[in-house]
């Protein structure tokens, strides 16, 4: 989709010139670098709006901490260069839209991919992507955090995004005018949502193609899968998880129990392509498989450390098999870390994302909201595994022997991935 961006975990407060002779017209390239400035002045400016107004709620304290990052003349340069947008830009400027890019200038500071402002608006769309109903493409994408590029790693049947033609793999150039690799992916999916039967434009880049390919793309109400399940073979069921948001806890169960009843015997989990999603979701998960212990626990900058642990109520006694990637990400690799930790299943396919990082998203008074990166996470046995991620026991580059063309039905017993779970849980007996 989302992401998700979907995004990947979110946290429980959620609760996710020049003068003298010249002439006074200014150069594309000089007011370029005016505009630069004053965003770069900004960054020091926001705290004010957030520290010395009280406007950050946090449901906590930040007593003690300094924030007095705003003197007289930081502000005096603010209005300056403020006043110089207003006298010499191109076109009208409206004061918020100059405020809001204050807020996002503090954060984009932080140098965090992670870590951003949202407007009322943009705050209102990450929260409809965390119920997984909305207006839009059907189509999952991921960012790489270095080059921002955007990719598309999922279409989803009988989508918008599948009905114009979009495939996994395709680089998402441009979203109408807005260069993709120009915002953080969260900011991104807002501009490609909208109101249903509206249409957005992507530019895209596929793979054995010189020249781009451009779509028109018809947004459309769409109910995303976040589960999905089937037997694969006698007696080993298979439980694909797209990501993790409200509703997949109890999907999964679900599942699972209604494999059961099918005969299911033992279990391949699908994370492949898994951005992450909500950290709530996957601890529920995590819960119902796994005996009484340790799940995952974070430590902030304080060192003051909080756990997720199993209950003893119950736990899924099944032999099980876990695929990734590396587009395995967040809540996908909290699953992937425990089950391994607790030698619970084997994992196949090739080393996760590694984000091993825990956002906290916080609404403002204002309904505008922040996300911050506010803790590592850990897996049981004191892992932390941002920018490495999780290595498979078995290591094996995907392959599909299957169809592929438009229309075709994804067949798992083609997938080379899916056939080696099998096999080694057939071993298991």
């Amino acid at each position: 989709m989302e992401e998700q961006e979907k995004d990947p975990i979110q946290g429980k407060e959620v609760v996710v010139l020049e003068s003298g002779g010249r002439d006074h017209r200014f150069s594309k390239g000089v007011l370029t670098g005016v505009l630069s400035t004053l965003f770069v002045a900004a960054l020091l400016a926001v705290a004010a709006i957030f520290w010395l107004q009280g406007r950050f709620s946090t449901g906590g304290s930040y007593e003690g901490v300094s924030a007095n990052i705003v003197d007289s003349s930081v502000r005096s340069k603010i209005n300056d260069l403020t006043a110089v947008i207003k006298a010499y830009y191109y076109e009208d400027v409206k004061e918020e839209d100059l405020t809001e890019g204050l807020y996002k200038g503090l954060f984009a500071s932080l140098g965090d991919p992670y870590s951003a402002y949202y407007t009322e608006e943009e705050y209102e769309e990450m929260m409809i992507s965390a119920s997984a109903q909305y207006s839009g493409i059907g189509a999952v994408l991921q960012q790489d955090r270095d080059t921002m590029q955007v990719k598309i790693v999922k279409v989803y049947d009988e989508t918008p995004a599948q009905a114009a033609g979009l495939k996994a793999g395709d680089l998402v150039m441009q979203v109408g005018s807005i260069d993709a690799r120009s915002m953080e992916l969260t900011e991104l999916v807002t501009h490609i949502r909208g109101e249903e039967n509206s249409k957005v434009r992507l530019v895209v880049t596929r793979e054995g193609e010189f020249e781009n390919r451009r779509f028109q793309v018809k947004r459309a109400k769409v109910d995303v899968p976040t589960v999905e399940s089937m037997m694969i073979d006698d007696g080993i069921g298979l439980v694909v998880v797209n990501e993790f948001g409200k509703a997949t806890a109890e999907d999964f169960k679900s599942s699972v129990e209604k494999l059961r009843t099918d005969g299911m015997e033992k279990l391949i989990v699908d994370l492949r392509d898994n951005p992450g999603g909500m950290f709530d979701s996957v601890i529920e998960v995590l819960d119902y498989i796994l005996p009484e212990g340790l799940i995952v626990y974070t430590e902030d900058k304080y060192g003051n450390r909080q756990e997720e642990t199993s209950d003893a109520e119950h736990y899924l006694d099944l032999p099980m098999a876990v695929l990734i990637n590396g587009n395995s990400a967040s809540c996908s690799e909290i699953f992937a870390g425990a089950i391994r930790d607790y030698d619970y299943g084997v994992l196949i396919g090739t080393t996760t994302y590694g984000k091993g990082v825990v956002q906290t998203v916080r609404p403002l008074s204002d309904n505008s909201a922040i996300k911050l990166t506010t803790a590592k996470y850990f897996t049981p046995k004191g892992e932390n595994i941002h920018g490495s991620g999780i290595e498979p026991d078995i290591t094996l580059k995907y392959k599909y022997s299957g169809k592929i063309e438009a229309g075709a039905v994804y067949d798992y017993t083609k997938d080379n991935q899916v056939r080696r779970a099998v096999r080694e849980l057939k071993k298991m007996d």
